[in-house]
């Protein structure tokens, strides 16, 4: 089973207006977009991970205290506009997907993450968000530290600089994370979503024939008549009459 978890794609990150905006966030929207609807439609688990920050701000990092009371205090509970928690409306949460608060730049740092991923079965986990060096990295780490199977969707992921993204992509994929690119990742969820739904047809198919035919099938089967004389001449398939004769033999 897979999931894909998006990190901190807000305003409060997004939005020039706010101290904490990642530069390349905003292009990254729409991709983002593109691979929730896509997730979705794969049947696929999507955690949406956003980060929170008290109004008293007794829980930003100590590192980035200063820019955020000088910014104007972006992502607090309830806020909206340019430096708000609010997702863009593209990535708001839909009714089946998960919504995790994180407190720092790990998804899975006291989060009930984990919890949840293994909850649903989960083994694979694809990343994407903002930002590259901080949260998409550690929670990278992190997942492959508790075995997951991670995978990076690179042009859904964002820095402040080329280098930064290009350094910390090299360092994930070093250290075991596959990196993909959003087209790659939509193009094997359809490939597998056409498999299945081509088994599935078989697997009708295999039982759509009547029962009495059945019975005939194996009557002719005993009698020696070759398995494609009997498929066409009773529309029993050809995989069940294998199967039958197998059985007969044995």
């Amino acid at each position: 089973m897979e999931a894909v978890i998006m990190i901190d794609m807000q305003n409060g990150f997004i939005n020039k207006a706010s101290s904490l905006c990642v530069r390349d966030a905003e292009k990254t929207v729409p991709v983002c977009a593109k691979v929730l609807s896509e997730a979705r439609a794969a049947g696929k688990m999507v955690v949406i991970v956003n980060r929170r920050y008290r109004e008293d701000g007794v829980d930003v990092e100590k590192t980035r205290q200063e820019v955020w009371e000088r910014g104007g205090r972006p992502l607090m509970p309830g806020s909206t506009g340019a430096i708000s928690e609010e997702n863009p409306a593209s990535l708001a949460p839909q009714a089946s997907d998960y919504v995790v608060i994180k407190p720092r730049f790990s998804a899975f740092f006291h989060t009930e993450l984990d919890l949840l991923l293994r909850r649903k079965r989960i083994e694979k986990i694809y990343l994407m968000g903002t930002t590259t060096p901080n949260c998409i990295r550690t929670t990278c780490y992190d997942g492959l530290s508790l075995d997951y199977d991670v995978a990076v969707i690179e042009d859904a992921c964002s820095s402040n600089t080329d280098e930064i993204q290009w350094v910390n992509m090299e360092d994930m994929k070093r250290v075991g994370a596959k990196i993909l690119s959003a087209e790659q990742v939509i193009t094997s969820w359809k490939a597998a979503g056409s498999a299945a739904a081509g088994a599935a047809q078989e697997q009708k198919g295999s039982e759509s024939y009547d029962p009495v035919a059945k019975q005939v099938a194996c009557e002719m089967l005993l009698r020696g008549l070759s398995p494609d004389m009997i498929a066409a001449a009773t529309g029993v398939p050809y995989p069940v009459l294998m199967e039958l004769k197998r059985q007969i033999e044995d």
